[in-house]
């Protein structure tokens, strides 16, 4: 299967889309990825895996971590916070969290405005909030981040190394973590049956 590269240009950047793993990633980290790419520019890239979850660690124990609630407090955390997932969102300061959450919930010069309705909060006050009960209808937490050197990105879409598309908030915030992978390459249209881990050539 020929795969056209050519719409990844120096003009072309994909802030806002998903990266999905071709099946030749020869990287066992991003095996299987789905990435939210948070951020492309000439500078570099910057994504959070969504569908690895953290193994073991639950948002509550989170909270008692951080010291937000206390242990009691975490058995009867409003349902909203219960349902919250933590994922392994990349190799890079992996003690560092980031929320991924839905427009209605805003802090200000805190929360970044990515696409298509979909936020960013990298400070605690949105975990506060939502162990209170408040903060955004849907979010998820990624501990840790992808990154990508200048050029660095265009350089592994080339080798084959991975897809794109548009993000979509349904797969985001309402698609089981298990589930994601197959669905984003459904969403490309790609029978991963008929994907090679071999960059084609003419």
């Amino acid at each position: 299967m020929r795969l056209d590269r050519d719409q990844t240009t120096a003009h072309h950047y994909l802030d806002g889309q998903f990266l999905v793993a071709m099946p030749g990633m020869m990287d066992e980290r991003f095996a299987r990825t789905v990435i939210y790419l948070c951020a492309h520019s000439e500078e570099g890239a910057m994504g959070l895996v969504i569908n690895k979850p953290a193994v073991d660690l639950r948002f509550a124990d989170l909270l008692v971590q951080l010291d937000i609630v206390g242990e009691d407090e975490a058995i009867r955390l409003p349902s909203r916070a219960e349902n919250i997932e933590v994922l392994r969102g990349g190799p890079v300061e992996a003690g560092r969290g980031f929320v991924l959450h839905t427009a209605d919930f805003v802090i200000d010069n805190s929360t970044l405005a990515m696409h298509n309705g979909v936020c960013l909060t990298a400070t605690v006050d949105i975990l506060r909030a939502i162990a209170a009960g408040g903060g955004p209808k849907n979010a998820l937490l990624a501990l840790g981040y992808a990154g990508w050197s200048p050029g660095q990105l265009e350089s592994e879409i080339q080798a084959n190394g991975w897809l794109h598309c548009p993000a979509d908030a349904t797969l985001l915030f309402d698609t089981a973590v298990e589930h994601k992978y197959d669905t984003a390459l459904r969403t490309i249209g790609v029978d991963i049956a008929t994907l090679s881990g071999q960059a084609g050539h003419a």
